[in-house]
């Protein structure tokens, strides 16, 4: 049985005829509107990946007037991976504390709260040596010894006495966390074993202890010189030379500074000989001294108020709470350690991390870091 619908005419198909294909029926043109003309080709180089890769992130020739286009970086961890601005460096910073809580902050805390304790013991027994002594040199500047002069010269060259025990603390710290940051960028944690493994931070430590005998060696020279003219009866000259070594000093000690800024994260990540990663991190530094000098400057500044706002409470406590005018009791030097613990803890995580992305970021516009961090990162995936 058929119904009605089985005899109606059927739209014809998209599959082709079986037999020999008839030829089409005449169509007649229908006016309209005219053929928007085709589009201009792209300019040459367009979207077209150069022969070592996109060391830019970016195209290779300039889009045309009113586009613009960038293809996104990958971002396995905690920053782009392409060079970064200043505002993407600082947020990288805070990032890598957050993936990596236990290294960045625990362990930092525990490394530095060692150090603080050394500190203020060296401090404390300093100036139980020296405050007695102190105190009958200073009968004509403080004849009741209720300006606490002794206790606070004496507090003061306790701290200067263990200042190397903070330095080396810091350094080792500074080495540490950078392994954990460079792991960070790649999507990666550093668990606090691995971290605590990586012996090179004794290269860093080298480093620093090389670099603060030559700073030493600098200033021994000028202050000798000075002391020199002056007990030659040239004070005018002993001035001129203090002042202008001291000017001199300070420029030359910023500019080693920067120069060598790269040095603790290529030492630590690169796996070089020691040399070799000096010099190759002197290298790095150039051309772009100035743009490192004023993020390590800001940085520098941060982490020094970041700092104060925590210790200056707490050395107002000490000195309005407890009573102790001068900051120097035994109360004083624990509510003040406590504070520096906590303020030490926070600006070192903070500079080394900076320092470390710094480091990735000159290596990602010079050498093209970027693409061997994506390969590497899509091998881990």
């Amino acid at each position: 049985m058929t119904s009605p619908h089985d005899d109606a005419p059927r739209p014809p198909s998209w599959a082709a005829p079986a037999g020999p294909a008839a030829p089409p029926p005449e169509t007649v043109p229908q006016p309209g509107p005219p053929a928007a003309p085709p589009p201009p080709p792209p300019p040459s180089g367009w979207g077209q990946q150069p022969p070592g890769g996109y060391g830019s992130w970016g195209p290779t020739a300039p889009p045309p007037p009113g586009l613009s286009w960038r293809p996104q970086a990958l971002q396995p961890g905690i920053i782009p991976l392409r060079p970064l601005g200043m505002g993407e460096i600082y947020d990288g910073a805070f990032r890598a504390v957050r993936a990596n809580p236990r290294v960045m902050f625990g362990l930092a805390a525990l490394v530095v709260t060692l150090a603080v304790i050394l500190q203020s013991v060296i401090q404390w027994y300093v100036k139980g040596i020296l405050a007695p002594q102190l105190t009958e040199l200073s009968v004509d500047l403080d004849p009741s010894g209720q300006m606490g002069f002794a206790e606070q010269v004496g507090s003061s060259i306790g701290l200067l006495i263990a200042a190397p025990v903070t330095s080396i603390a810091t350094t080792i710290l500074t080495g540490l966390l950078i392994v954990s940051v460079s792991r960070s960028v790649l999507g990666q944690v550093a668990t606090v074993g691995e971290v605590l493994r990586s012996w090179r931070v004794w290269l860093v430590v080298g480093f620093t202890f090389l670099s603060g005998i030559a700073i030493l060696a600098v200033i021994s020279v000028l202050v000798a010189g000075v002391t020199l003219l002056a007990v030659n009866d040239q004070v005018a000259l002993a001035v001129l030379v203090g002042l202008g070594g001291s000017l001199a000093f300070v420029v030359a000690a910023v500019w080693f500074t920067t120069r060598t800024l790269l040095v603790p994260p290529a030492l630590m990540l690169e796996g070089k000989k020691f040399w070799p990663t000096i010099t190759r991190a002197w290298r790095l530094t150039r051309r772009t001294f100035w743009r490192l000098f004023g993020i390590y400057l800001l940085t520098t500044i941060l982490a020094g108020i970041i700092a104060q706002i925590i210790v200056f409470p707490a050395t107002l406590i000490a000195q309005l709470v407890l009573r102790d005018p001068t900051a120097t009791s035994f109360g004083s030097v624990v509510v003040i350690g406590i504070a520096t613990i906590i303020a030490s803890t926070l600006s070192t995580t903070f500079v080394s991390s900076v320092v470390a992305l710094l480091y990735i970021d000159v290596r990602m516009r010079r050498e093209g870091l970027d693409v061997e961090l994506a390969r590497a990162a899509e091998t881990t995936a």
